[in-house]
């Protein structure tokens, strides 16, 4: 049913991306940046089941503000596919950390369920900003320019990681996210940030993968990072 007889509100689960740095880059190493996360994402969904030309989309230079289609499992999106990404990310930069003259292509994404409806330059509602206000927090950001050896940084908002994360049923324990709090434009905005850094391979340690009623599983991918300070 449309409200105000135009318009269908509907939930949703809002993935956002962004390129660190990539203003930094000459033309050239843009559209290498571009295509690199294009293809790392386009890998990530993949190992989850989803397919990225079916995701409403609202692209930047350096990002993405991306819908999903209805219905699809918020788990597995939370969890994995933060995994897949953090693996392509390791995959493209060749497995090395920082260094040399050329650019790691080093991320920032951020998920939240919630209402949106469509607009003529890109859906409108609270999610949207939601989403990309825990985009641009500043711990966010401070993940990668304090840590060079990491290449994603990553955030779920409050509700997300209380309806999903908490479950057990996402592939990244909940002791791993540190709650953030930011605010922008007189708005407080809530946020859980992975602290805990994804390992290769299953090489881990501290950390846990969740499972139903907690219970952790071998195949952990977590292990412990230095705690941000809730701000």
């Amino acid at each position: 049913m449309k409200g105000n007889g135009q318009h269908q509100l509907v939930y949703r689960l809002l993935l956002a991306v962004d390129i660190q740095g990539y203003s930094k880059r000459d033309v050239r190493e843009q559209l290498l940046a571009q295509r690199q996360l294009s293809d790392v994402l386009d890998r990530a969904a993949r190992g989850v089941g989803l397919d990225r030309s079916e995701w409403d989309k609202q692209v930047g230079g350096d990002g993405e503000l991306a819908t999903l289609p209805e219905g699809v499992d918020p788990a597995p999106v939370a969890g994995d596919f933060a995994i897949g990404l953090a693996d392509a990310l390791r995959e493209v930069n060749g497995g090395a950390p920082g260094g040399g003259s050329g650019f790691r292509l080093r991320v920032r994404l951020a998920l939240h369920h919630g209402t949106l409806t469509a607009g003529p330059f890109g859906p409108a509602g609270d999610a949207p900003i939601v989403v990309q206000r825990l985009l641009d927090a500043g711990p966010l950001r401070r993940l990668l320019v304090d840590d060079a050896h990491r290449d994603l940084a990553y955030v779920v908002s409050d509700s997300l990681f209380e309806d999903v994360v908490q479950t057990g049923f996402c592939a990244l324990p909940p002791g791993a996210f540190q709650p953030i709090k930011v605010t922008a434009k007189g708005t407080a905005f809530r946020g859980h940030i992975l602290t805990g850094r994804i390992a290769k391979d299953g090489d881990a340690g501290g950390g846990e993968r969740g499972g139903p009623e907690g219970r952790p599983a071998a195949d952990a991918r977590v292990f412990d990072f230095p705690a941000l300070a809730v701000r």
